[in-house]
């Protein structure tokens, strides 16, 4: 089952983390996660507003784990701290419904 990365995020030093996405996006797809939402429009209903929502489709989530905890994510997640507010979650997507 596939798993999405989900990231809610202010970013408080845009150069810093600059260095962050361009070092996080090669890292995310060599464990073959896609891009499913990158910054954009949105509207903040309930709980915390970030100003940047990023989701991205993993093959699975021990995938989605691996990637985050590898060497290269690891290393482009050092620009982050310190240079945003993030919260970060994984979930397995749900079984498509049988008809």
């Amino acid at each position: 089952m596939t798993a999405l990365w989900i990231s809610h995020v202010t970013v408080t030093d845009p150069e810093s983390y600059g260095l962050y996405a361009k070092a996080a996006g090669p890292a995310i797809a060599a464990y073959g996660g896609e891009f499913l939402a990158r910054g954009g429009r949105y509207r903040q209903m309930e709980g915390t507003e970030r100003a940047r929502n990023v989701v991205a489709r993993f093959p699975s989530f021990d995938a989605a784990v691996s990637c985050y905890n590898s060497p290269e994510y690891q290393a482009a997640l050092v620009h982050a701290r310190g240079a945003s507010e993030r919260d970060l979650v994984i979930v397995e997507e749900a079984k498509p419904a049988e008809g």
